[in-house]
């Protein structure tokens, strides 16, 4: 089955990615402590949905991130060192810091995250671990079972 979610570009891209699934917070600084080069293991402990998960080339569907004001910079220093989600989907209207991160990765980066906000609730609910997401220029996220 398909379903087809409008969204709000926040930087664009076209890719094809699995999707990985937090219905908490995302806290960027918790869970990027074990990035490396090409892996990274959530080490947030406070969000069931993610810890001990890989975190690496995945359409990340999530409500919005929390934390730290350094929650941008580490989106962008994942991205510099290759550990970074392969986009970023926001079922609410993305943070400041949190597009900053994923702007400054696809402008200074050859690791572009594809960024998409303001996705619904009925969003979040409706995607699952593992699903086939498809994200297109215009802002559509297909997602598939």
């Amino acid at each position: 089955m398909e379903r087809i979610f409008k969204g709000r570009v926040v930087v664009p891209g076209e890719v094809t990615l699995k999707a990985l699934v937090s219905h908490g917070g995302f806290n960027t600084l918790a869970s990027f402590k074990d990035c490396k080069e090409g892996k990274n293991t959530c080490t947030d402990q406070n969000n069931p949905d993610l810890y001990g998960k890989s975190t690496v080339g995945v359409a990340l569907c999530l409500p919005q991130t929390i934390g730290s004001t350094t929650g941008g910079m580490v989106l962008y220093n994942s991205a510099v060192i290759g550990c970074n989600p392969g986009a970023l989907l926001f079922s609410n209207t993305i943070d400041s810091l949190a597009a900053a991160g994923a702007i400054l990765a696809s402008v200074w980066t050859p690791n572009n995250i594809p960024t998409v906000d303001e996705l619904s609730q009925e969003f979040l609910d409706h995607v699952k671990d593992g699903m086939t997401i498809e994200i297109r220029a215009n802002g559509e996220v297909l997602v598939t079972d």
